[in-house]
């Protein structure tokens, strides 16, 4: 599905290719006057278009924005079924290079950060620690990582890693669209985010484990927490940054007041000119 005019505004739009020909369309958005970029990852099922307002209250601030788009979402010409399979691995080494390839031509010169939400952030937590000489730092809000016991009713976190993989087996995808959960799922990215769901610790099919590379990173972090998140709530948070031991942490809550709405897992992103005024203040402190 590809975006239209009146969906993305004024930012610039580049279809980027994988080595297996799967393409997406990568969202820039404006210009690094700051001599910085953000290179943003979505949550689970969500096309990159919904972070528009986000980038484009950065871009007004100096910071440039590229948008990614997760395969099997959005603009991507790739759909989650029985015969088309993928996880954690084709998402780290196929796609975002090649995203990110895209963002350092259209801004050369300028440092690069990885930022997400939701997994998006963890995620990207995993990429610096595949890449730090190429992460200038890291932003993360709303994350942290899904162990079941850092959870209010952990015992229905925990059931729903063992039957999540199970549906995906049964539909050929992870149903989320029709279960109100993320978006319609490849079974692999299911098999990882529910095992590290289950374990605590982050691996994936075909690259075993991926800690050792985050406890490597050394580079800033910046961790926007919203103080009535159930879905990143403290100890999620704490237990990912903690796979990050090296990482220079700034850690800062934001409340209603300050959003001026609800704090909580989506609701910022209706107004997400506080998250952009955090980002863009922490960047400013690391010159």
């Amino acid at each position: 599905m590809a975006l239209n005019r009146n969906d993305i505004g004024t930012a610039r739009v580049v279809r980027v290719t994988a080595a297996d020909g799967a393409t997406s369309e990568l969202l820039l958005v404006g210009e690094p006057a700051s001599r910085r970029w953000l290179y943003w990852l979505p949550a689970m099922g969500l096309p990159a278009k919904h972070y528009l307002p986000l980038a484009e209250a950065l871009a007004a601030r100096g910071i440039a924005v590229a948008l990614h788009e997760w395969r099997g979402i959005g603009s991507s010409d790739r759909r989650a079924g029985r015969r088309r399979d993928w996880g954690y691995r084709t998402l780290l080494c196929n796609d975002l290079p090649v995203g990110l390839s895209a963002a350092r031509a259209a801004w050369p010169g300028a440092a690069g950060y990885l930022g997400g939400h939701s997994l998006g952030g963890q995620l990207a937590s995993v990429l610096a620690g595949l890449h730090p000489a190429q992460t200038a730092g890291l932003v993360l809000v709303a994350s942290g990582a899904p162990y079941w016991r850092n959870f209010r009713l952990c015992w229905l976190i925990g059931a729903a890693y063992a039957v999540a993989p199970m549906l995906a087996g049964l539909f050929g995808h992870f149903p989320g669209r029709r279960i109100g959960f993320g978006g319609n799922e490849a079974r692999g990215v299911i098999r990882d985010w529910a095992r590290s769901g289950r374990s605590g610790r982050y691996a994936a099919d075909g690259m075993g484990d991926l800690e050792a590379g985050m406890a490597a990173f050394a580079g800033p972090l910046l961790a926007l927490r919203l103080r009535d998140d159930w879905l990143g709530p403290a100890a999620s948070l704490e237990w990912l940054l903690g796979r990050l031991p090296r990482a220079g942490i700034t850690r800062e809550v934001l409340g209603p007041d300050e959003l001026h709405g609800p704090a909580d897992h989506f609701g910022w992103m209706k107004a997400p000119e506080p998250v952009a005024a955090r980002i863009t203040g922490w960047l400013a402190s690391h010159r």
